[in-house]
């Protein structure tokens, strides 16, 4: 009676923080010790600032070699942190059979990482595991950037009847970023948000930057975008750690962390707030009306261009003046205060619109 009282209790208590804004979780990004285990757990209970404590159970590594965690034996220390603390517990899970494990300690969240996302007969084992279970389950983004890829994996976990499906934003992998570990890329975070409006959508700012100095800034930013939570690898001695050292902080370290965020809420009780703001989204929309019009006259002047191209054989592509709309376009951009990024994507879609209604001309 009393182990069922106990169950009860500890499923409130994480019934309590999935309800929670913000939520706050973290822990080490792997378990390495038991009592590297628990006294991370201690001393982030000490610090009353997180919610639920994960660990790495079972790591997916990119190169054989590396650490792939310490397996099945680590989910008994956790356990003994659950006991200890009062936190509730998550891991990561990539096969039914870690399912169970994970469910036979009694762990009380679970998370599909970004490797496994990626591929749905892996999301499909995990969600058959999850049948008639009734636990909180977040899905990771996958690696790259597919939102289809997303939500097929919410799809499947919804439909093995899980009720409390939640996201977590980590971002992408992408060629060439040399700033973050993942770019966040958060216009696809956004549309995720857009695509879910009532799911949780939580921010792993550790797995975007892969280093410590700048989680605070891509903390904030999430927030800034109204996310539900933040998921931050919390280590002991983070330089020690045996997987992503570079990433991790000390559980005092993500306490003075979350008293420096500024929590921002999605909206405010007053009439002359939401006044105010009307009348500036009203110019916007007058704004954006006369820049569709704008483009939409473009493209007939770019359909003449077409003509003429079709009529004297000339190929749509013309490299040269490509260059010098950029170049342009970059230095007006600077003046102005555009930054180039947004530039280069701006008239990246301009261009292929332009090539498209061209396109049409050269074929019909």
């Amino acid at each position: 009676m009393q182990a069922t009282t106990a169950t009860s209790t500890m499923k409130e208590v994480m019934q309590q923080a999935w309800n929670k804004r913000p939520l706050i979780i973290s822990g080490p990004c792997s378990a390495e010790t038991e009592e590297q285990v628990v006294e991370t757990a201690t001393r982030l209970a000490q610090t009353g600032k997180v919610d639920v404590l994960r660990a790495g159970i079972w790591k997916p590594r990119t190169r054989p070699g590396m650490f792939e965690g310490i397996g099945a034996k680590g989910l008994p220390w956790l356990q003994r942190a659950k006991k200890l603390t009062g936190l509730p517990t998550t891991v990561e899970v990539a096969t039914g059979k870690q399912v169970e494990d994970a469910l036979t300690f009694d762990v009380d969240m679970l998370w599909i990482g970004a490797r496994t996302t990626v591929n749905p007969f892996s999301v499909q084992e995990v969600a058959d595991a999850l049948r008639g279970v009734d636990i909180p389950v977040l899905i990771k983004n996958p690696i790259n950037p597919d939102l289809e890829l997303g939500s097929g994996a919410v799809e499947r976990v919804a439909k093995a009847g899980i009720k409390q499906v939640g996201l977590i934003h980590r971002g992408f992998s992408s060629y060439g970023n040399t700033e973050y570990r993942n770019a966040p890329m958060w216009h696809l975070a956004i549309e995720m948000k857009r695509r879910n409006p009532e799911m949780m959508l939580i921010n792993d700012p550790s797995h975007i930057c892969g280093r410590r100095d700048i989680l605070m800034d891509v903390a904030q930013k999430a927030i800034d975008l109204d996310f539900d939570g933040l998921m931050i690898e919390s280590h002991i001695d983070p330089d020690t750690a045996w997987s992503d050292a570079k990433q991790q902080v000390t559980p005092e370290k993500l306490a003075e962390m979350m008293e420096n965020i500024i929590w921002r809420k999605e909206d405010i009780n007053s009439e002359e707030y939401h006044a105010a703001l009307e009348k500036l989204r009203q110019q916007i929309n007058h704004l954006d009306d006369e820049l569709m019009q704008i483009i939409s006259q473009r493209m007939k002047i770019a359909e003449k261009i077409g003509e003429y191209k079709k009529n004297n054989n000339i190929t749509i592509l013309q490299t040269n003046r490509w260059n010098q709309i950029l170049e342009r376009a970059f230095a007006k951009g600077d003046q102005i205060g555009l930054s180039k990024e947004f530039i280069t994507k701006y008239f990246d879609a301009v261009h292929m619109e332009s090539i498209n209604h061209q396109n049409k001309i050269m074929n019909s």
